[in-house]
């Protein structure tokens, strides 16, 4: 490409070819060029003294230096032989400074010494050796001009003593330059190793930010949908960069509310019917993998029908059609996801014979949708329609799909229907007066039977065979599914990068740029002329001020060369050359004319390199300021993709997503044997809730547990409570586990009392509850109570969910505290007799309740722990 102002067929495409050359290399390199010009100049004044000597036959040398000098300049040919083009701008240097020992006049011990210094100061300064090349070369400089001066006068002159000394001061004004110059040389490859490092890691911090950024983007759209993300992204970056981070929620009193109110959707609710039974017959591993292969199934079903997953509640599943953008068919689409739910199930059930089935219940009306809490943020829906359509789910029929009436009305004849009954089946839906309706599924092959696998041969040869357990059969046959594992969506943190965790880009521009930087070398020297390298090297000034020492340096040595001492180098000359007028020396030999010559050369030289070092220091430093700033931003990322994950797992858990080593096929799962688990649900805030005009359809109401639930997450910031771990709410239960956050070895299971003591620490939070939960009564005129149930025992933990990765926990203990809270006493916490047993051990009062029926596990023997320590906590008293 032509430069700027120039037309691209030139009508001297031979000048212009050397202009862009020029023009190329004067940006490359433009030391260099500036070396070129020097040397172009002192070969036309060489040129012109051979015309006035009558030296014709060396003019080819210097036509010939034009060519190379022309070659040179182009980009291409200097990038591939810039080190063959060093070598010869030093060997012309070197045939320059022995042309002008040797013609112009008498030979003396001092002469060219100056000019070899020159070329010593080149050789480390200008010149892209390395350190290696450049002493070999300054060496071979300073002695051949030693040694060839010492043999030439050695033959000429018989003061002999007098030529000793002269030499020995040359050997050490060259010791002193090579010291000079290697030492600056040393200090510019260090620079420039810097200056490397913080090129590339400029280079990289851009990459590594977008990196970074995109990760945050993904993961919280993984988490929450993208209209309340923003919001939340935003205040999370706040809290992360300034400390006064709150101040204008607490001027109100009031915590953030991520809540908005949705018309015209349909809500779905699944449960898997069975699978409680197949579960408790599963190892860790495979009920983890199972439910993930199930859920993500499911997340696909979803996402092909145009439904947004909610939340998963153990083996239940339910989402919301017409979120965020309303949709004209979303009764449609919930109804296709049920029964596109119930085939996939069907197949599974035909090809493993394990006895599973779907019950999807589905109700259309409006919705309040968002984030409540502070911590392990799930997106939730609330309204009476969205109790309705779990209870359509309850009251359902395994393998069919239960739908309401509005819903029936909104599918305008697009199913065929018949009598749900689901009155008979669900003591709501009959005090509510619900009509029900079974959608009969239209038998047609969809898309899900054409993508459902056949039988694996191995699982067919099996079943032929020896009869395997029931989990073994589904998680093989899952297998074949091959559903996303959680965080699927997220790129691998190994591929950016290597062993020692950094960042490992391979990106061939930066390459490039870092690459010329190694290229460049600078440096400064010479006697007078040492004191100006001297300036130039070891002070570390700006440019102004230096440029000033050495201008007043060169007046100051040229007033004693040309005026004070003047006198002293023309008695020399003159006795010198005999103090003939004819054998006056010439222009090269001249003393005080090369002596202000050098010096001027040497200044210009000195302040261009100078200027060249400090522009580059000063870009140094806005690359510089430019990575730590990048480096804030991507701390700042980093720190916000953390408390993003942290705010959906726990703290170990979320080490295992963000450890380098980390897989996206690997899946997270732990079998515990001793978690507590606790339940407290607040079951007056039902009859509280209303939607009206007066409280905005529900939203005041929302507002009001929003508070409540904040104030519970705030308990989980106490030291006292670092290891009770919030699990997730259910609409107005708040759920948590203890000892999920420690892996016991042999010395702890002997411990009997430290074994056994995050139990009661479990106990001493829901006692925090109870007296959080009557500080917010106090101000909000209410009368809310807790109703608790815990429970300890064996859990397992794992990851599931492909789009919305959910930490979560199953077993039976999970469904026996779900049972102690659910039929439990308001005001009270319910806990079995095993862990009653425990709490007496640790000093806590339990009372007897009696025998209870509990669904699914039969008569139970419950107790209540002593309330009367829940409101001595809420009293400030402290805890025995």
């Amino acid at each position: 490409t032509a430069p700027a102002g120039y037309p691209s067929s030139p009508p001297l495409p031979f000048l212009y070819w050397v202009y862009e050359s020029y023009y190329r290399m004067s940006q490359q390199h433009p030391l260099i060029v500036f070396l070129l010009l020097i040397v172009m100049g002192a070969c036309l004044a060489l040129l012109a003294v051979f015309f006035a000597s009558g030296l014709v036959r060396l003019c080819s040398l210097s036509t010939y230096s034009s060519v190379l000098f022309c070659l040179a300049l182009d980009h291409s040919v200097s990038q591939v032989l810039l080190r063959l083009f060093s070598l010869l701008v030093w060997g012309c240097l070197v045939a320059m400074g022995y042309l002008f020992m040797f013609f112009g006049g008498i030979i003396c011990p001092w002469d060219q010494v100056s000019f070899f210094l020159f070329i010593v100061f080149v050789v480390y300064t200008m010149l892209p050796f390395s350190m290696r090349d450049a002493v070999i070369a300054s060496v071979l400089t300073s002695s051949s001009h030693t040694l060839v001066l010492s043999i030439w006068l050695s033959n000429t002159t018989g003061h002999m003593e007098a030529l000793v000394w002269q030499i020995l001061a040359n050997i050490i004004i060259f010791i002193c330059g090579n010291v000079a110059g290697a030492y600056h040389k040393h200090l510019m490859d260090l620079a420039l190793k810097q200056t490397y490092h913080d090129t590339c890691n400029c280079i990289k911090s851009p990459i590594k930010l977008e990196f970074e950024k995109h990760q945050q983007e993904r993961l919280l759209l993984s988490l929450l949908p993208a209209h309340i993300a923003r919001v939340m992204k935003a205040e999370i970056i706040q809290r992360l960069k300034g400390p006064n981070f709150g101040q204008a929620e607490n001027a109100n009193n009031f915590h953030n509310l991520y809540v908005q109110r949705h018309t015209n959707v349909s809500i779905l609710y699944a449960d898997i019917v069975g699978f409680t039974r197949l579960a408790s017959d599963c190892s860790p591993g495979e009920l983890v993998y199972m439910l993930n292969e199930l859920f993500g199934k499911f997340d696909q079903i979803a996402k092909d029908n145009d439904c947004m997953r909610i939340k998963i509640l153990g083996d239940c599943y339910y989402c919301v059609s017409g979120l965020p953008d309303p949709l004209t068919d979303h009764a449609k689409d919930c109804v296709k996801m049920g029964l596109d739910m119930c085939e996939a199930i069907k197949k599974v059930r035909d090809a493993t014979g394990v006895d599973i089935s779907m019950r999807v219940g589905v109700h259309s009306g409006n919705v309040l949708c968002g984030v409540i809490g502070l911590q392990k943020w799930q997106y939730d829906v609330w309204s009476h329609d969205v109790t309705l359509a779990n209870h359509m789910e309850a009251g359902g029929v395994p393998g069919r799909v239960h739908i309401s009436s509005v819903t029936l009305e909104h599918l305008k004849g697009a199913y065929q229907v018949e009598p749900g009954n689901g009155q008979s089946r669900d003591s709501y839906l009959k005090e509510h007066g619900i009509v029900t309706h079974l959608v009969i599924n239209p038998k047609v092959k969809n898309d899900v039977e054409k993508r459902s696998p056949p039988l694996p041969a191995r699982l067919r040869t099996t079943l032929d065979g020896v009869k395997m357990r029931a989990s073994v059969r589904m998680t093989q046959y899952l297998e074949s599914w091959g559903a996303a594992k959680p965080f699927a969506n997220l790129h691998h943190r190994d591929s950016m990068t290597n062993e020692n965790g950094k960042i490992n880009t391979h990106v061939s521009q930066p390459e490039h740029t870092c690459k010329k930087y190694s290229h460049r070398d600078y440096s400064h020297q010479d006697y007078c002329i040492l004191g100006l390298i001297s300036c130039s090297v070891f002070l570390r000034i700006n440019y102004e001020l230096k440029m000033i020492i050495m201008l007043a340096a060169v007046v100051g040595y040229n007033i004693i060369i040309l005026q004070t001492h003047a006198s002293v180098l023309d008695d020399y000359s003159m006795a010198l050359y005999k103090t003939q007028q004819t054998d006056r020396p010439g222009v090269l030999k001249d003393l005080k004319t090369m002596g202000s010559v050098s010096l001027f050369i040497f200044f210009v030289t000195l302040l261009v390199l100078a200027r060249q070092n400090e522009y580059y220091c000063r870009l140094d430093f806005l690359w510089r300021n430019k990575f730590k700033r990048e480096c804030e931003e991507i701390e700042t990322m980093e720190n916000l993709n953390r408390v993003l994950l942290e705010n959906v797992l726990p703290a170990h858990v979320a080490e295992h997503f963000l450890g380098r080593n980390w897989k996206n096929e690997d899946l997270y799962h732990q079998s515990y044997d001793l978690v507590c688990v606790m339940f407290a649900s607040i079951p007056d805030f039902k009859e509280f809730y209303t939607e009206s005009d007066v409280n905005k359809e529900g939203l005041e109401c929302l507002r009001l547990l929003n508070e409540i639930i904040a104030d519970f997450d705030e308990l989980l910031s106490k030291p006292k409570f670092s290891g009770v771990e919030k699990i997730k709410t259910i609409g107005s239960t708040y759920m948590a586990a203890t000892g999920l956050n420690v892996t016991p070895g042999p010395e702890y299971a002997q411990d009997h009392d430290r074994q056994y003591m995050h139990i009661g620490t479990m106990v001493e939070f829901a006692f925090a509850l109870v007296g959080k939960l009557d500080v917010i009564n106090k101000h909000s005129f209410n009368d809310f109570k807790l109703r608790v149930g815990i429970n300890h025992g064996p859990v397992i933990a794992g990851v599931i969910g492909a789009q919305k990765p959910q930490y979560d926990i199953w077993g039976n203990t999970v469904n026996v505290a779900s049972r102690m809270e659910s039929t439990g006493v308001l005001g009270k916490i319910q806990v079995t007799e095993e862990t009653s047993r425990i709490l007496q051990t640790l000093g806590y009062m339990c009372s007897c309740r009696g025998i209870i029926n509990v669904k699914g596990k039969g008569d139970l023997k419950t107790f209540f722990v002593h309330t009367e320590m829940a409101r001595s906590l809420s009293q400030g008293n402290v805890m025995p």
